[in-house]
């Protein structure tokens, strides 16, 4: 065994083993390009789809929506998993680039919801349903059909190729994205242009088909059907007998499941984390992590290669444990670097909302239905909308109070502090309107002040807003990133760092799922979990992490799901999973 993995580690890829990798990996690309797509247009969505709410419903189930293709990618798994292990690897995972292919570009040309009504957002959903489970059949596919074509010694590095692909779809897609946003012109591309994307990953399509088309059946399939051992029922085989069943169960707990979350946070959450508390503009931040993966992605291949030698195990578990140490000081940094004075201002004035826990509800409001009345709801619920982060004080008894530095904000607002903020706003208009320019924008934002303020219940909340910002204003709060302050190189650094995090985890993975289940049901047993990991603990790391940070308050709280769960499977992983590196994957037992 030593000596084979020595020859083959020391021999050139042959033209055939270059072709099969090219072809997973670009078919993979433009599966996941696609399914980034509609992440990354989900604001364009939801106004055409959806157009019938108010704009936070819009994009809320826009969201949810797509929230639907990562819930159904273990089904999809169980779907293309079973007919792979029954007719082979070659034709499932081309049936799965077709569905999503033609799914994506139906999306570019489905009418909107002014054209056909309700039966817009339903066909919507319904495409996302199938990007989800063709998604769901592709990757177990791909990594099935590389690990078996490729030599002994040399799996970890030839499936590595196929681990850049999700890093490489959603650069393509950002690209494309820009591109597109930029020849269009912002005004066209909400009314149109956001479509041009899908449409033209049609011809992304053919090309993956082409391709996919002219590959052969790995030799390990062919072997396994030629000697008569393929699995008549590869569904009971790996979930129904206790010996597949629980290294399923190792697999996604004790090295998916952290994987996952790892894989998320270092290539989505930090994008929200900028753009949502950190308040940097989506397209600067849009650009500082598609540099951070140019520079990353080809990390994947070197851990990749690297798990050859020492093992697979050894990497992902080294990666896990990195994160986990440091991934609080380093969302710390990444906030001194993209936003000093929110930074400065946290540190010199921190706010606290001192309240009766009896009157606090949870905060996390996803439709956008909830009515936050108590003083404790109203006094987080601003706080929240403006992205501040805060502490909080129990005092029972009490009503609540918003602290910023030294500056007591009481959330209870008096006749008489209404009566002064109409004297203050009427001043104002007074003074805006005997300007030699009158600014006419000033002067109507002015005039909708003072409307507000002879409303009761809309003058209350006016004046504790005004107070709230004019505190935070004092106190140095930014309303949003200062461009010229933003450290791009650091930004880039850090995010530099939490990708190659993600190529640690990531990188070695589909070699070691391969190798952990016999062939005659690999395709079927390595999918499922893997699917489960990345589509429901990572796919719901930004809606899980954001429920947390609008229930404590504090912006990096969000990181304690990525930590907790990498923690879990960083103690399963090493007290139970076994390296996998030389195992023989010819074997069906």
């Amino acid at each position: 065994m030593a000596t084979a993995q020595a020859v083959a580690t020391n021999t050139p890829m042959t033209r055939e083993e270059k072709k099969v990798i090219f072809a997973s990996s670009l078919g993979t690309v433009f599966e996941w390009y696609d399914f980034y797509l509609y992440g990354s247009l989900a604001v364009f969505i939801g106004k055409h789809f959806f157009s019938a709410l108010d704009p936070a419903s819009q994009m809320i189930f826009s969201l949810l929506a797509f929230a639907a293709g990562f819930i159904v990618r273990p089904f999809g798994a169980l779907v293309f998993g079973r007919l792979g292990d029954m007719i082979g690897r070659k034709y499932t995972f081309l049936v799965t680039i077709l569905i999503m292919g033609l799914s994506t570009f139906i999306v570019g040309l489905l009418p909107g919801y002014a054209s056909i009504g309700v039966a817009a957002p339903v066909i919507l959903i319904g495409l996302r349903l199938l990007q989800g489970l063709a998604l769901g059949g592709e990757y177990g596919g791909a990594a099935t059909y590389v690990a078996e074509h490729a030599p002994a010694g040399r799996r970890g590095a030839y499936t590595a190729w196929i681990q850049t692909t999700a890093t490489l779809g959603l650069f393509l897609s950002l690209l494309v994205i820009l591109g597109v946003r930029t020849a269009t012109g912002e005004e066209a591309f909400a009314e149109w242009g956001w479509r041009i994307p899908f449409i033209v990953s049609i011809a992304l399509l053919a090309i993956s088909v082409w391709i996919r088309l002219a590959m052969n059946e790995s030799p390990a399939f062919q072997k396994m059907k030629s000697e008569g051992k393929t699995s008549k029922a590869p569904l009971s085989e790996s979930f129904g007998q206790w010996k597949n069943l629980k290294i399923v169960i190792l697999a996604l707990v004790g090295v998916v499941a952290g994987q996952a979350v790892v894989w998320y946070t270092g290539q989505f959450y930090a994008l929200f984390f900028l753009t949502q508390q950190l308040k940097v503009d989506g397209t600067t931040a849009n650009l500082l992590v598609a540099a951070s993966l140019l520079i990353g992605t080809p990390f994947f291949v070197v851990f990749g290669t690297l798990s050859d030698k020492i093992g697979r195990k050894p990497i992902i578990m080294v990666g896990l444990l990195l994160a986990i140490l440091t991934y609080f000081p380093l969302f710390k940094a990444l906030t001194q670097a993209a936003n000093p004075d929110l930074a400065k201002a946290q540190a010199n004035a921190s706010v606290v909302v001192t309240a009766d826990p009896k009157e606090c509800s949870f905060q996390f409001n996803p439709t956008g239905t909830a009515k936050f009345t108590t003083t404790c709801d109203i006094a987080k619920q601003k706080l929240s909308s403006s992205s501040v982060s805060y502490d909080n004080e129990a005092t029972p008894g009490q009503p609540a109070t918003v602290k910023v530095g030294e500056t007591v904000i009481p959330v209870t607002v008096t006749p008489e502090d209404i009566a002064a903020a109409k004297v203050a706003a009427e001043a104002k208009l007074a003074g805006l309107k005997a300007a030699a320019t009158p600014d006419a924008k000033a002067i109507k934002a002015t005039e909708d002040q003072l409307k507000a303020l002879n409303d009761e219940k809309k003058a209350k909340d006016a004046v504790f807003t005004a107070k709230l910002k004019a505190a935070l204003k004092a106190a140095g709060y930014p309303e949003k990133a200062d461009p010229a302050k933003i450290n791009k190189p650091v930004i880039i650094a850090i995010l530099t760092v939490l990708v190659i995090y993600v190529t640690m985890v990531y990188g070695p993975i589909a070699a070691m799922l391969v190798e952990m289940f016999p062939t005659r049901i690999r395709y079927t047993s390595m999918s499922l979990p893997y699917h489960i990991g990345n589509g429901w603990f990572g796919g719901l790391l930004p809606t899980t992490a954001f429920a947390i940070v609008a229930q404590t308050g504090n912006m990096y709280n969000g990181l304690w799901y990525p930590i907790i769960v990498a923690g879990v499977t960083l103690v399963i992983g090493l007290l139970f999973v076994k390296e996998t590196k030389d195992t023989d994957i010819y074997g069906n037992d």
